[in-house]
């Protein structure tokens, strides 16, 4: 618990050329022997990912790349990887090498740097090797911010406050995202929150899930008071405590049973539902959930996962969440369960997607799936909210949000 979860880690991508010096910066900005380096072009072969803390940014998870301009078959496929590192990256640092000699065809770079723009990734240009280019490296540093209109900078791992001037132009773009806390903002310093958490087959045996965790540790944080029951606990802890509590978090799947035993005056919500606005955009999971209506007898709908894991007898995605939609819909549903990255380029033939609450996704993963299904015409929601429309109770455990 003294680790802070790769989730909550700004992830920084670094892409560029084969040889563009990508592993010697990386080894550079942490000041460890991180990326493998090597003098032969594609050494870096799938996509290397390290956590740590780069001051004064705090935790991050550095994400090292094969070379975009890789060749053969077997190229094709890093280059593949590569691209699916752009789903999970918060900002890019797009490497050139300043040893190569000109006339350069940049296209790969324009190509790439396009891409990323389009996912909304803030990129920083970096002229690496610059002491090897001599004088000639302001004159082509000048030209790339002509032809790409990013923040450059040149550096040389051999020249540290190159790369100490990196790390504060990193600093300077680092995208702040709206919500910084969980539910701190939610309830007053020395207000009573209460987290009903039922230990089901879901829970990892003598811990916590993490949604769980993130969410007591934010409570904490902001100095609220802190109570834990299950669900079976409930009455026996309202009838002790002097006053109502000010905020009740619950599992989902207990939903229905929570809200019944709770006075209507008291501010209910999920942890999904947190971690739904919290890692993704919230208005966009509530209106999707309310195509669980308009589903017909034979439409395909996807539940997905952001971890892998061993499913049980009664698992969520599996089990109940198809039970609840058929028996709320009263159709013949087609269901599909996926985990972990294997998510869908082509989500057209889904009529719903409903994703878990990510709390294994940083943010960027996660927009980047709600982005894919609004591109596609799918809306998409996720357990928590899907489960509260269909318990009647959406506008209210969304109230407060």
């Amino acid at each position: 618990m003294q680790n802070t979860p790769n989730a909550n880690r700004l992830h920084i991508a670094i892409f560029g050329r084969r040889n563009a010096g990508k592993s010697s910066l990386i080894n550079a900005l942490t000041g460890q022997s991180i990326a493998l380096v090597s003098p032969f072009a594609g050494t870096t072969a799938d996509p290397v990912y390290k956590a740590m803390e780069l001051l004064p940014i705090g935790p991050v998870v550095i994400i090292d790349t094969a070379g975009i301009d890789d060749v053969g078959e077997l190229g094709g496929l890093r280059v593949s990887k590569t691209r699916e590192v752009i789903g999970r990256t918060d900002i890019a640092l797009l490497v050139f090498a300043a040893d190569l000699e000109p006339p350069l065809d940049l296209s790969a770079e324009q190509e790439w740097l396009l891409l990323l723009k389009e996912s909304g990734i803030p990129v920083i240009g970096v002229l690496n090797k610059s002491d090897s280019a001599g004088n000639d490296a302001e004159q082509r540093l000048e030209m790339l911010k002509t032809d790409f209109e990013i923040p450059f900078i040149k550096t040389s791992i051999h020249d540290r406050p190159s790369i100490e001037a990196l790390k504060q132009l990193l600093i300077d773009n680092v995208p702040f995202y709206e919500k910084q806390s969980i539910c701190g903002d939610l309830f007053k310093p020395g207000d009573t929150v209460l987290l009903v958490a039922p230990q089901d087959i879901q829970a990892p045996k003598g811990r916590l899930i993490l949604p769980q965790v993130q969410v007591m540790r934010d409570v904490l944080d902001h100095k609220g008071l802190l109570l834990t029951a299950t669900a079976d606990q409930l009455e026996d802890m309202l009838s002790k405590l002097k006053d109502l509590p000010d905020l009740v978090i619950t599992d989902s799947q207990v939903f229905d049973r929570v809200n019944a035993i709770l006075p209507g005056q008291v501010p209910l919500t999920s942890f999904s539902i947190l971690m739904a606005r919290y890692k993704g955009d919230l208005s966009a999971l509530v209106d999707g959930s309310g195509a669980i209506s308009t589903l017909k007898d034979g439409d395909h709908v996807l539940i997905a996962e952001a971890c892998t894991h061993h499913a049980l007898q009664g698992d969520i995605a599996r089990e109940k969440l198809p039970d609840w939609l058929r028996k709320f819909t009263g159709k013949d549903l087609v269901i599909t369960a996926k985990a972990g990255m294997d998510f869908s380029e082509d989500l057209t033939k889904y009529s719903l997607v409903i994703h878990c609450g990510a709390c294994m996704f940083n943010r960027k993963q996660m927009m980047s799936r709600i982005m894919r299904s609004k591109n596609q015409n799918v809306p998409i929601t996720n357990f928590g909210t899907a489960i509260a429309y269909m318990n009647g109770i959406l506008p209210k455990v969304t109230e407060y949000l």
